[in-house]
């Protein structure tokens, strides 16, 4: 029963698109659009270019924003503003998800590869706002991405998490191998399961399609 191997957790995170708002809400349309543009304009490249070099980084580097980082040593601050500068017209309120993520025993924290402030507004749009003890963006890491344990390590320090007592929900399964090296929970969050022999079925211990039905399962 996902009851009794959560009853240890006292601090629990969640990462913020995709799973605090379902992929339907397609705020990654706009996101990706607006990268694609950033990197046209820093590299000098066409858009097919910029869509191709924007994929690249981020399966190399865990995020576009690191490999333009690393390899063109891009000033993130304003890439983060520029980027997350978006419509929030596509999320709405889920207050069943508001009620069972109040129900949480013990801290509760937002992490996400995104800034802090864009992820205060995505919260505000879903019904969100003042359920979480605090709220971490990619900044807080030294704008290291996850999946780096680096970044984790950072963020955790920072907040005082006990990995050993906390469990992380993230709908990107790479971004779960290194809460599971920790000693977290790690809980999958997306339409379908990994098939078994996904590279990161090892580490990915609970898959759910219905955040707020699983937390039910933990709290009721």
């Amino acid at each position: 029963m996902p009851r009794l191997a959560f009853s240890h957790v006292d601090t629990w995170v969640f990462d913020l698109d995709h799973t605090l708002y379902p992929p339907s809400a397609r705020l990654f349309d706009h996101i990706e659009v607006r990268m694609t543009a950033w990197v046209m304009e820093v590299l000098k490249v066409d858009k097919a270019e910029a869509d191709r070099l924007r994929v690249h980084y981020w399966r190399t580097h865990g995020t576009t924003l690191a490999g333009l980082m690393r390899e063109h040593d891009v000033d993130p601050e304003p890439y983060l503003v520029d980027v997350h500068d978006i419509p929030m017209d596509s999320l709405i309120p889920d207050p069943i998800l508001a009620y069972q993520i109040r129900a949480l025993p013990g801290r509760r924290i937002v992490y996400t590869n995104g800034s802090a402030p864009y992820a205060e507004r995505v919260l505000a749009a879903r019904g969100l706002s003042g359920l979480f003890d605090a709220i971490y963006g990619v900044e807080h890491a030294g704008f290291l991405p996850k999946p780096e344990r680096a970044a984790f390590d950072r963020v955790f320090a920072l907040d005082g998490v006990v990995p050993a007592r906390a469990a992380m929900f993230e709908d990107d399964p790479r971004n779960l191998a290194a809460p599971f090296a920790m000693g977290m929970r790690t809980v999958h969050v997306a339409p379908d399961p990994l098939e078994a022999d996904h590279a990161a079925a090892a580490h990915v211990e609970y898959h759910t399609d219905d955040l707020s039905h699983f937390l039910s399962r933990l709290t009721g």
